[in-house]
């Protein structure tokens, strides 16, 4: 059999899941958006600026002049002096911002934004104060259009906010205090950050688990749900794992603790949520580059537009076009297409138990042909269970269970563990005594003071007995599948066979046919010899198998399939993976993975279940798409309003005014974080694909 680690992976998640922190998700993907602060402060100046705004715009003589009304003589100060400070005030996040890209040297949408407002400024100041024969009252358009902008921004920082509240919404998750067992019984509250390793804790029915551990005393359903995305709970009794986050649901359970703080799996989940955010993406790169030529097309178009109207003798026209040139051209809806993809699919991936290491290796997903899986403890438990139970004698199945854990009860052996599990979910298990061990036969006790022994074809030998006619053929069928067989005698009597193998996950058959559905390869890799790797892969559907291979040539097999022009998924949970997943193109470490393999995984599936590959791929198509079409939007936008702001449609008496420029602009951001919101829309949940 293969090597393999079946520790819980989650709480090693935590210890090596990467460095980045919840800064790095707050900064991940919007840094090209310099100075935009915190969305409320966009909420507060936009409120402010849209009241300070309506003076501007009420007694702004332009204004009056379109309406058809007279500015009363003592008003027409008001548009300058509110107008200035508005630009000061309202405009200030956006000259801090292009100061900032400018020393970065890498000009973008806040340059643009603080030269279209500065421009409208300029003009307006000299036009106020006599200066150089202006006639250029630009006030009005200049509230509105930084009205407008703040608007934009606090609308798109309240999306991203909401898309990337992952990590918050995993911090949350934690109790503020937990109940801590004392040495004499007593139940003492304490601050999470008192707990320390080996401390007993009560988790109350509906209480939340405050930090990881292995039940001591009790029995609960346990809500995982946010930690492996899996809806239905688990029951939990002693000696078995839980960890921080989770809710004991119906009962009381007393927990031993196994890891605090920075070292639960909870943490890990939150350092794999911000180092995906903080991740590359070819996408992103896309959008960056086409962000910063648009705005040397958008600067360019500026510039000719103001020289061709001003050789045209229309000055205010000239200073007119050229604010709009450059506010309906700032990328902003560009600069905001792949973040917000990104951080909305990043924080669905994690709620569903799909934690993203690497952007790219979810991107990659959508691409993958063929699945490797390894066998044990990804395609199956990684345990052993009873596969099939063969009656000689008048006794029945029941019963030869029953009497076969009944001996084997006091064993810590695997193969009994597995016996006594299968029999006490048929009835009782009757008591035993006398029990011994028969090194490499198998076990002998007293039930119902008959002798009863199992084991294997040796301990017939010793015996001296013979396999009964009446499961021969049984037997035989079971071997060739490379089952292990037990046999079950009493007194001097064999009562019938019982065959344990590796249980094969319930999910596996579903994750295999709706990846086969979808036109991919699956391929299964073991160090099984090739009769038992045959018939599990037969079992689950699997295509082509790779079987008796050695641990360090696992990756060789990943590399046959790239040979052969296929794009690998590697899906293993074991040390001997960890090269094979590295190899891959995408490397995917299911959630009994250990240290190594989580750490050479692009992506890590916080749940056992395999089908969690396929709602990866189903998440990297969707999210593609919406970053494609976002990305179209948003160029295209561009490129067909950049000349109507220039007034290619003056002749025919259109001309687009630049504070409607703003709000076109801030619509076509609007659309695009609407758009990227339907991702919501998407059920990543295992039991809901393929519907």
């Amino acid at each position: 059999m293969e090597q393999h680690d079946h520790a819980v992976a989650t709480d090693e998640h935590a210890t090596h899941a990467g460095h980045a922190t919840a800064h790095a998700t707050a900064h991940a993907g919007h840094d090209k958006h310099a100075g935009h602060g915190d969305g409320s402060m966009f909420r507060d100046k936009f409120w402010v600026s849209l009241v300070l705004a309506v003076p501007v715009v009420g007694f702004s003589e332009m204004f009056a002049d379109l309406i058809g009304y007279e500015v009363p003589a003592w008003a027409t100060w008001i548009p300058p002096v509110v107008g200035t400070f508005l630009f000061f005030y309202g405009g200030w996040p956006f000259l801090a911002g292009a100061k900032a890209e400018l020393a970065d040297r890498l000009p973008g949408m806040m340059t643009l934004i603080s030269l279209a407002i500065g421009v409208a400024f300029v003009a307006s100041a000299l036009t106020s104060l006599d200066l150089g024969g202006f006639e250029l009252d630009f006030w009005w358009e200049l509230a509105l259009l930084i009205v407008v902008m703040l608007l934009g921004h606090w609308l798109e920082m309240r999306a991203l906010g909401q898309a990337s509240g992952a990590l918050q919404a995993l911090a949350e998750l934690l109790p503020d205090t937990a109940e801590r067992v004392t040495a004499d019984g007593a139940v003492v509250p304490v601050p999470l950050d008192e707990l320390t390793v080996g401390d007993v804790v009560l988790v109350r029915s509906g209480g939340r688990v405050p930090a990881d551990g292995v039940v001591s005393e009790g029995t609960a359903e346990v809500d995982e749900s946010t930690v492996t995305g899996e809806s239905t709970t688990v029951a939990r009794g002693p000696g078995d794992r839980v960890e921080a986050g989770t809710v004991a649901t119906d009962t009381a359970i007393r927990i031993e603790v196994t890891a605090v703080g920075d070292d639960t799996a909870l943490a890990g989940i939150q350092r794999l949520v911000a180092d995906a955010q903080a991740s590359s993406s070819r996408a992103q790169a896309l959008a960056d580059r086409a962000a910063a030529y648009l705005f040397w097309f958008a600067l360019g178009v500026g510039a000719l537009t103001f020289l061709v109207w001003a050789l045209l003798g229309e000055a205010s026209a000239a200073v007119e076009r050229t604010v709009t040139v450059l506010v309906i051209a700032c990328p902003h809806a560009l600069g905001l297409a792949i973040p917000l993809v990104i951080a909305i699919s990043t924080s669905m991936s994690a709620r569903a138990g799909i934690l993203v290491k690497d952007r790219l290796a979810l991107e990659r997903m959508r691409q993958v042909d063929a699945v490797l899986f390894d066998k044990t403890g990804t395609l199956t438990v990684g345990r052993p269970a009873v596969a099939g139970v063969a009656v000689a004698s008048s006794a029945g199945e029941d019963e030869l269970l029953a009497v076969a854990a009944a001996a084997e009860r006091d064993s810590e052996h695997p193969l009994a563990t597995a016996i006594v599990a299968a029999a006490s979910a048929r009835g009782p298990v009757p008591s035993a005594s006398d029990f011994r061990s028969l090194t490499g036969k198998g076990v002998r006790a007293v039930v119902d003071g008959a002798e009863v022994a199992v084991g294997g074809p040796g301990l017939l030998r010793d015996l001296d007995l013979a396999v009964p006619s009446a499961v021969e053929s049984q037997v035989a069928e079971w071997a060739a599948a490379g089952s292990t067989v037990l046999y079950v005698v009493r007194d001097g009597t064999v009562l019938g066979a019982l065959a344990l193998a590796d249980e094969i996950r319930p999910e596996s058959r579903e994750a295999v046919a709706l990846l086969r559905d979808e036109g991919v390869h699956t391929v299964m890799i073991t160090g099984d010899a090739r009769n038992v790797a045959e018939s599990v892969a037969a079992e689950v559907g699997i295509d082509e198998v790779f079987a008796e291979v050695l641990p360090e040539d696992k990756d060789a097999a990943v590399t046959s399939l790239q040979e052969r022009g296929l794009m690998a998924a590697m899906v293993g949970d074991g040390v001997n993976d960890a090269p094979a997943l590295a190899r891959a193109d995408v490397g995917i470490a299911i959630g009994a993975g250990t240290d190594v393999a989580v750490e050479s995984a692009g992506v890590v599936l916080a749940s056992d279940d395999p089908r969690g590959v396929v709602s990866a791929r189903v998440l990297s198509k969707a999210s593609y798409r919406k970053m494609v079409q976002n990305l179209v939007w948003a160029t295209g936008y561009n490129l067909l309003s950049v000349p109507l702001a220039a007034g290619v449609l003056a002749p025919i008496g259109f001309v687009l005014p630049p504070a409607a420029a703003a709000v076109a602009m801030t619509a076509s951001t609007v659309i695009v974080a609407a758009n990227a919101q339907l991702l919501r829309r998407l059920d990543l949940r295992p039991d809901r694909l393929g519907r």
